[in-house]
């Protein structure tokens, strides 16, 4: 449970080889002005990268933006890295191109919010609150 009086702190990733960043910058600048802390790590990140920046960060949230197609591939790998670091209680947030038959897998995997393109940031800072309450 997160502290009322402590900000919520939020890793937005840009995992694999995706360099289109654009939606990632507009999320993040909507956390941060919605009163969060926000941590941006820039573009072609591993997960190893990813896992090891929310430790460092010390983080309560990971938002992923994918846009190459690799989610399958790339959030079981940051949730496996996260869980070996003992960030079990990070929630997980996924933004990208994501097709309908992949998310109930990726919920399986624990990935708390998918959103694709055009989804209101109000929606998005609603459900990191409320995951975060």
């Amino acid at each position: 449970m997160v502290n009322p009086q402590k900000k919520i702190r939020v890793l937005i990733a840009k995992a694999g080889l995706d360099g289109h960043d654009r939606g990632a910058k507009v999320v993040a600048r909507a956390l941060r002005d919605a009163g969060m802390e926000v941590i941006y790590t820039g573009l072609r990140q591993t997960p190893e990268m990813i896992a090891e920046a929310a430790l460092q960060e010390d983080v309560q949230v990971v938002g992923l933006s994918i846009l190459s197609g690799a989610h399958m591939t790339l959030v079981p790998k940051v949730v496996d890295l996260l869980q070996n670091a003992g960030m079990e209680n990070v929630k997980l947030f996924l933004g990208g191109i994501i097709p309908d038959e992949d998310k109930p897998e990726l919920e399986k995997l624990g990935v708390t919010g998918i959103y694709g393109p055009g989804t209101s940031t109000q929606n998005i800072i609603e459900d990191i609150q409320k995951a975060c309450q």
